[in-house]
């Protein structure tokens, strides 16, 4: 019997695919094999998030579990942007962990699965040209890295002091990984970066001269790939070459995340987002100019510290002007190593208010555009088999949309008419089977 791995991952895509990488290394160089016990597992791995509190609070009661429940001689490993913020102090306050390895230290896995005590968060580290071995959870999509760490101070935000400054991985490894998961059946590409539309900044080797909006073109030009997904891009860099290109570009899906973060160009500028609400909605309404049917998601961080009532309605402004399509919206958590953890807080009770108020009103939004799509055909790529007979996908501008069927649909890309939308999932019937 073989070593046998079992991994938790918390937080964003980006954390999704650098457990990918680390099963990667670990299945070719260590032999393992991942196992969805890990009561039998010989290592667990937590890859955390620091993102939000909550999921650091998490991070201690999971490896207690863990350490009372995991068989005998079993490692355990923390991994990911809590570990490159906590580093040796998760040790100390965990002795039972063996090592820990930052978000910036993937490639190092093998490295310090050896090494009882060894503490790899190095934010400088440039892994940038570091060809990762090949896996993936899923056949029909593949998460693609274009760049690592972040070049934005926002003062609300930890991830820079977790994944360092932004360094772009060079084109020809994006495109040649792109090459390889086309060859093992994914059709849809997320391309993933902290702010993908900064992309080609900076890389390692000094050179210039290729953008977002060229990687863009360069993707799907890749033989094999239908759909091209990314996350996040940057207001602050939406300029109007990026939006011709996503607007124009057949196989770029025509859905765009733009975390708004606020209404109130104020607090923007406390936020140093570089943005204001003018520009904000001036992007999101040439969008929707150009994309009719574009699907715009956004982050709304409620209560800011020094949020007025008059910045909260502002955020209501914006919320009824674009009448997103999905928002992920938060109570302002306040992070260690970040400017706003020094800023006077808003009280808890107007914080919840003023969250429940947007959250509500967000919901009849949802209620709304779910209702206009009634009778409406869209393509969707199905990728997910779910219970109850039924198979699931997303459309090009990626409404969640269900219908019956069996695993002989996935991997397929088929009209469906929307005959039941609800709120987060739209239910539908194939028109017809590809022959």
């Amino acid at each position: 019997m073989g070593k046998k791995l079992f991994i938790e991952t918390l937080g964003c895509a980006m954390n999704v695919r650098d457990s990918e990488h680390i099963v990667a290394e670990l299945s070719t160089k260590e032999e393992y094999a991942v196992t969805e016990d890990f009561r039998e597992a010989d290592l667990i791995l937590i890859n955390t998030c620091s993102v939000r509190e909550k999921p650091v609070q998490k991070l201690f009661s999971e490896i207690g579990h863990f350490n009372k429940k995991k068989k005998e001689g079993a490692k355990i490993g923390v991994c990911g942007c809590t570990a490159s913020h906590l580093g040796d102090e998760i040790i100390r306050r965990a002795p039972y962990v063996d090592f820990v390895l930052g978000a910036r230290n993937v490639s190092k896995i093998t490295k310090v699965l050896h090494e009882k005590g060894a503490v790899e968060v190095d934010i400088d580290f440039d892994e940038s040209t570091y060809v990762f071995s090949d896996f993936r959870n899923s056949t029909y999509k593949a998460l693609v890295n274009i760049s690592i760490g972040c070049d934005k101070q926002c003062t609300f935000c930890i991830v820079p002091a977790t994944r360092g400054e932004e360094i772009s991985i060079p084109p020809e490894l994006i495109v040649q990984e792109v090459r390889r998961a086309a060859g093992s059946g994914a059709r849809e590409i997320m391309l993933l970066g902290q702010n993908v539309n900064n992309y080609g900044k900076s890389f390692s080797d000094g050179r210039r001269g290729v953008d977002f909006s060229d990687l863009l073109n360069m993707v799907s030009e890749v033989e094999g790939i239908e759909r091209i997904r990314f996350t996040s891009p940057h207001p602050l860099h939406m300029d109007d070459k990026f939006l011709e290109v996503f607007a124009s570009n057949p196989k770029i899906c025509k859905s765009m995340h733009m975390p708004l973060q606020s209404g109130s160009t104020r607090i923007l500028r406390e936020m140093k987002r570089g943005y204001t609400k003018e520009w904000f909605l001036d992007r999101a309404s040439r969008l929707r100019e150009m994309v009719p049917d574009v699907h715009i998601s956004t982050d709304i961080i409620v209560a800011f510290p020094g949020e007025t009532e008059e910045d909260f309605a502002e955020t209501m402004e914006v919320l009824n002007k674009v009448r997103f399509e999905q928002v992920f919206s938060f109570k302002y958590s306040p992070r260690p190593l970040t400017k706003a953890a020094e800023m006077e807080p808003v009280d808890p009770e107007v914080a919840s208010r003023r969250l429940k108020t947007l959250q509500e009103r967000q919901t009849e939004i949802l209620d709304e555009i779910a209702a206009e799509q009634t009778g409406k055909v869209c393509e969707v790529y199905f990728e997910e088999l779910r219970s109850g007979g039924t198979v699931a996908g997303r459309s090009d501008n990626n409404f969640m949309i269900q219908v019956e069927g069996s695993e002989a649909l996935l991997g397929l890309t088929l009209p469906v008419k929307i005959t039941n939308p609800k709120r987060m999932v739209l239910y539908g019937e194939v028109l017809h089977q590809a022959s």
